[in-house]
C-alpha cells in the first residue's frame, strides 16, 4: 500500500500527527507513507521513522492557486498512491489528492469537501483530543463511533522524534554550547497570540532563579519571539548572563529540535515547541492560558501542567476579551519553580 498524507501546517499539529502514522504502520506494516507538507515541516518529518518521503508543498499557508494544485496533483499520479489522508479541514487541502486520482481519500468533514473526499468522516468533535481525531482516521468509519472507542488517550501511540546524536554534536558546536551544567529550556513564545504567552517578567524570574543555582538556561523561539527573549536576558543579573543562551531566531527548526533534546526540563507555553519537547523526551512544565490541556495536551508522562483555572479559562481567544490576561498574569513564577524543583530532584 502507498499512502499520501496531506500534513498540518502548524508545528504542534505536525508533531501530534505522528500518532496517526504510527497507527497506520501498525495496521499496514508494509505500507509506504509519504507526506506533502510545507518546507519547514521537513525537519520534523525526517525525525519520524514512519515517513518514507517528505514532499515539499510549494504553496504558502492560505494560498489557493488552483492551477498549481492541479499541476501538483497531476504529477503525483505517477506515484500511484492507494490512499490519501487529508489532515487539514479546508477544501483546498483536499484538492491535490483529488487531482492525483488517489482512489481512497479520507478526512473529517470540513468546508465544502463533499466529492473531494470519498471517505468523509462526519463529526470530529465526538473525539475530545486532537490526537484522537488524527488516530481515528486510521480505522474504518464503523470502528470509530465516539470518544473512548480507541481506548484512553494514554493508550494511543505517542509522538517520538528520533535524534541523530552526530547531528546534535554538530549543532552544539555551531552554537558553542555545552551539555554541562544542567540545561533548562524556556519557550516563551506562542504563534497563536498573546493569550497563550506567560509574561516575560515571570519567565525572567524563573531564569534568574535557575542561573543563581548555576543552571544553564536556553531560550528558544522564532524571529517573532526575539523581542521577548531579549527582554528576558536584559532582566538577568549581568554576572550570570553567561549562563543564558538566547537561541530565538538564530536556529532553524531542525536545530531547535536537536537542542531541545539536550534539555533536562523545558518550561513552555502551549505552543509547537511544547509538543516538540514532549516528543524528544524532556521533562516538561506546560503553561496554559486561553487554551486547554483537555484538547491538545503534551503527549508524555513527564509533564506538569500548570494553569490558574480562573472562571473565564479557557476562552480559546487570541487576545484577552477582558484586557486583563489574568489566566497568565496571576500564574506566579513560584508555581513553575516548584514543578522545576520536583523534576530536578529526580535527576
Amino acid at each position: 500500500m502507498k499512502i499520501l498524507i496531506i500534513s498540518p501546517a502548524w508545528v504542534g499539529d505536525m508533531v501530534m500527527s505522528q500518532s496517526l502514522y504510527m497507527s497506520l504502520k501498525k495496521r499496514y506494516p508494509n505500507a509506504t507513507i509519504d507526506a506533502l507538507a510545507p518546507a519547514w515541516c521537513k525537519a520534523i518529518l525526517e525525525k519520524m521513522p514512519e515517513i518514507n518521503q517528505a514532499i515539499e508543498m510549494p504553496l504558502g499557508h492560505g494560498q489557493f492557486d488552483l492551477k498549481t494544485r492541479y499541476q501538483i496533483g497531476k504529477e503525483l499520479r505517477q506515484a500511484h498512491y492507494d490512499h490519501a489522508y487529508i489532515l487539514p479541514n479546508s477544501a483546498k487541502s483536499a484538492l491535490i489528492p483529488f487531482f492525483a486520482k488517489i482512489p481512497q481519500r479520507t478526512g473529517w468533514k470540513g468546508e465544502m469537501r463533499y466529492g473531494l473526499l470519498n471517505d468523509l468522516r462526519p463529526d470530529r468533535k465526538v473525539f475530545q483530543y486532537m490526537v484522537e481525531r488524527y488516530v481515528a482516521l486510521a480505522y474504518p468509519k464503523s470502528e470509530m463511533t465516539g470518544s473512548g472507542c480507541l481506548g484512553e488517550i494514554n493508550t494511543l501511540p505517542r509522538p517520538h522524534l528520533e535524534i541523530d546524536k552526530k547531528q546534535r554534536e554538530i549543532v552544539l558546536k555551531k552554537f558553542s554550547l555545552n551539555l554541562e551544567p544542567t540545561i533548562i529550556g524556556l519557550c516563551p513564545g506562542a504563534e497563536f497570540g498573546p493569550s497563550k504567552r506567560w509574561p516575560e517578567q515571570h519567565y525572567a524570574t524563573v531564569a534568574q532563579h535557575l542561573v543563581a543555582q548555576n543552571k544553564q538556561v536556553w531560550l528558544f523561539g522564532s524571529a517573532k519571539d526575539k523581542a521577548v527573549t531579549d527582554k528576558i536576558v536584559a532582566m538577568i543579573d549581568k554576572d550570570k548572563q553567561h549562563l543564558i543562551h538566547n537561541l530565538a531566531s538564530t536556529t532553524n527548526l531542525n536545530e531547535a529540535v536537536e537542542l531541545l533534546s539536550c534539555c533536562h526540563t523545558v518550561v513552555s507555553n502551549d505552543s509547537g515547541l511544547m509538543h516538540v519537547a514532549a516528543a524528544v523526551g524532556c521533562n516538561l512544565v506546560a503553561i496554559y492560558g486561553s487554551s486547554s490541556p483537555r484538547y491538545t495536551p503534551p503527549l508524555t508522562d513527564k509533564v506538569a501542567i500548570v494553569k490558574t483555572g480562573i472562571e473565564c479559562q479557557p476562552c480559546f481567544k487570541r487576545e484577552c476579551q477582558y484586557q486583563h490576561l489574568d489566566c497568565l498574569n496571576k500564574l506566579q513564577p513560584q508555581v513553575i519553580l516548584d514543578e522545576l524543583t520536583a523534576f530536578l530532584e529526580k535527576k
